[in-house]
């Protein structure tokens, strides 16, 4: 990307170690845990029960994850370091952005009942940890993109933003699309419409961020690339040192948006990259309560992730590419349904002639001819039999005067498609959580560990 950026800054505020836990050193993980209102608003215990993230890895495009942290060790892969390091990706412990992304994707928690620490939405999701690092004008994340892909992710978590892309990352974007991955990145935190990428790149899932009110937050870029929105104010994760930290932007809200895509890839696992996006975008719900809405609103999107009702809900499939706007060098993969985008239901007779080959052609020429003189014979067949044979002759059948021409055979109508019914509508989603209600975005901030 054209552009040197450091990570931190689109994930927010981060709150170092020693602001953390300087007042409080003898706080342990429980308060981490009871800091997750974001967890606590998607109701984690019913969303697990549809789904754990299973058999889904998700790369993450970042600084590194420290694999060896409590609450994720065994979910992390070896990964690689594209920083100019070399190696894997996977003992990072100086910045703690890529752990922190990971750790609200697939933290698992530790202690009885992994009830303390940090917990994941998606918690036996895998993490492929591709370390990049400050770098100018290059190929930043050409490399990292294609080695996802060939090493098995589903879906690549991008909390960073910057300029637009370069050739070399278009064509690692096209290839990730045509590959059937799933791209998440953050819109960014300047508080404008100044689309920055890689979440601006057509065929990427734009993210934004939402407070704890439910409203989006005021630092998080907008515009019409944006099409969901998740929470991104004081979220609590795993750090590097110390173990935990808290942001604020745009970062934290993509994660969890990778997290939910890949909860719903492991329950439908035949779903298309695009049709993932399909159900959380078509289960979100807007700042003011509104769902199903048909066109992405510039400031959030088509709403919050509700992560459950995604997994949950009677969503048609849609096509191949969802609510994704997508490059003009993307095709199709075989068997994309006739309704998806780029793909015409019907080719006029012209588009067919256009892609005959030659010797196909001068077929249907050589055909043409033949039906024209068996039409010909036809006609004046009939003509000489309305006037009768030569005296002394013999009809067209021969002795006996028949006429010899064969009855036309009765060809059928041309079947017609039948007249398809109407897109099924989605069941009336119920109101927005109100506070308080399972899964409702609390009112209030929860209590913060002292020293905060």
């Amino acid at each position: 990307m054209g552009f040197t950026r450091t990570l931190r800054a689109v994930g927010g505020v981060a709150v170092a170690g020693a602001l953390l836990f300087t007042a409080a050193p003898t706080a342990s993980a429980d308060y981490i845990r009871d800091g997750q209102w974001a967890l606590d608003a998607f109701n984690p215990q019913k969303v697990w029960k549809e789904s754990t993230g299973k058999n889904v890895t998700v790369a993450v495009i970042d600084s590194g994850v420290n694999g060896d942290h409590v609450d994720l060790k065994g979910n992390v892969l070896p990964g690689k370091d594209f920083a100019g390091g070399g190696g894997t990706a996977d003992h990072e412990t100086g910045d703690d952005h890529g752990t922190a992304m990971a750790g609200l994707i697939a933290g698992h928690g530790h202690g009885p009942n992994h009830a303390d620490g940090i917990m994941g939405l998606a918690p036996d999701a895998k993490i492929l940890p591709l370390k990049t690092d400050e770098i100018g004008p290059g190929a930043e994340i050409d490399g990292p993109i294609r080695y996802a892909v060939d090493h098995g992710a589903k879906v690549i978590n991008m909390s960073f933003a910057g300029g637009s892309l370069n050739d070399q990352e278009k064509s690692a974007v096209s290839y990730a699309l045509k590959k059937d991955v799933l791209l998440v990145a953050g819109s960014g935190n300047d508080g404008t419409d100044k689309p920055l990428y890689p979440a601006a790149e057509p065929g990427v899932l734009a993210v934004g961020a939402v407070a704890k009110d439910g409203k989006v937050l005021d630092k998080s870029n907008y515009g019409p690339h944006i099409r969901l929105i998740a929470p991104g104010e004081n979220i609590y994760s795993a750090g590097t040192t110390p173990k935990y930290r808290q942001a604020t932007g745009t970062s934290d809200a993509t994660a969890y948006v990778s997290a939910a895509a890949a909860l719903v890839r492991s329950k439908f696992p035949d779903l298309t990259a695009g049709q993932v996006a399909n159900r959380l975008t078509k289960t979100a719900i807007t700042p003011d309560g509104k769902t199903g809405i048909t066109s992405p609103d510039p400031k959030y999107g088509y709403g919050v992730i509700r992560p459950y009702r995604a997994l949950s809900e009677d969503i048609p499939d849609g096509s191949k590419n969802g609510p994704l706007t997508m490059p003009k060098d993307s095709e199709p993969s075989a068997g994309a349904g006739a309704d998806a985008p780029g793909n015409e239901a019907q080719e006029s007779a012209s588009d067919k002639a256009g892609s005959l080959s030659p010797l196909a052609l001068a077929g249907m020429a050589l055909g043409v001819v033949v039906v024209l003189g068996i039409v010909i014979g036809v006609v004046v067949a009939a003509k000489k039999r309305r006037n009768g044979p030569p005296p002394g002759g013999t009809g067209f059948g021969g002795p006996g005067g028949g006429s010899g021409v064969p009855p036309q055979q009765q060809f059928g109508a041309y079947p017609q498609p039948g007249g398809p019914g109407a897109y099924p509508q989605s069941g009336a989603p119920g109101a927005y959580p109100q506070s308080g209600a399972p899964g409702a975005y609390p009112s209030a901030p929860p209590t913060q560990p002292p020293g905060q």
